[in-house]
């Protein structure tokens, strides 16, 4: 069985971070598309088809590899960087908004994480990035990332990314954690993983935060995050296309005189 390449890592940055790996001589890290900063002289990169694993032998374990990264709305391609001197050099990758980057330890979660389809920033090389369907049909159509998310396997250090702050709960066993679909982040594979819907008419027409929970239900590991960048999206647009909801009102017009509008 191949093991992964073991990495050392500096995160730097509050709200708008990246994340720089130290290589040994011959050692890889492969990293999304776009994720990129920077890189020393001595290291090399290279456009793979799939997901970079050595577990992907021969063309159609290539071709597996790229087609589940496909599902999950990724690239085809991934990028290694792999370092060709004799003495340690570096590669960092920035976070695509603001946020915070959460390191993983692969192996000590039973060597599987599951997470939100976009996710991923980079990993040591052996990491597997694949697809995980969700099971019941409930949590499929209503779950906020449909049947498939993102699963992580191996045992070496993988790194993901989340919008705003990082809240991380530990479950114990039975221990129900309800949380709006888009906060979820991550969670360890023995967390079950289901929807809930919003009790109370009142609540589900006018609550405004959506028809469904998810629930998760312990034991496990689970990271949330503050701000899902789908959130804040959506607060760019309703600002930025038509007029604001307060506009038609003496109060609104004094709130656009305040802000410069």
């Amino acid at each position: 069985m191949p093991v992964n390449h073991e990495i050392d890592y500096k995160i730097f940055g509050e709200e708008m971070q990246a994340v720089e790996v130290e290589l040994d001589p011959q050692e890889t890290v492969i990293a999304e598309s776009g994720s990129f900063m920077y890189m020393d002289d001595g290291i090399e990169m290279a456009t793979v088809f799939g997901d970079g694993s050595e577990r992907a032998d021969g063309f159609f374990g290539k071709l597996m590899t790229a087609g589940k990264r496909l599902l999950t709305g990724e690239s085809l391609f991934m990028t290694t960087y792999t370092n060709l001197v004799r003495e340690k050099q570096r590669v960092a990758f920035a976070a695509p908004y603001a946020g915070k980057i959460v390191p993983l330890d692969l192996s000590q979660y039973s060597g599987k994480i599951i997470c939100q389809k976009d996710a991923f920033l980079c990993a040591a090389k052996g990491v597997q990035i694949g697809i995980e369907f969700q099971r019941k049909l409930g949590t499929g159509l209503f779950g906020g990332e449909g049947f498939i998310m993102q699963k992580l396997e191996g045992d070496g250090m993988a790194f993901v990314h989340a919008g705003g702050y990082i809240l991380e709960r530990e479950l114990a066993v039975g221990e129900t954690l309800r949380v709006d679909t888009g906060c979820i982040v991550a969670f360890t594979s023995q967390v079950d993983y289901d929807i809930q819907f919003v009790k109370g008419l009142k609540n589900m027409v006018f609550g405004g935060e959506g028809l469904f929970f998810a629930v998760l239900r312990g034991p496990g590991k689970v990271w949330l995050q503050s701000l899902p960048v789908s959130r804040l999206a959506a607060k760019i647009i309703s600002y930025g296309v038509g007029p604001r909801k307060e506009e038609g009102s003496i109060l609104g017009g004094l709130g656009n005189l305040l802000d410069g509008n």
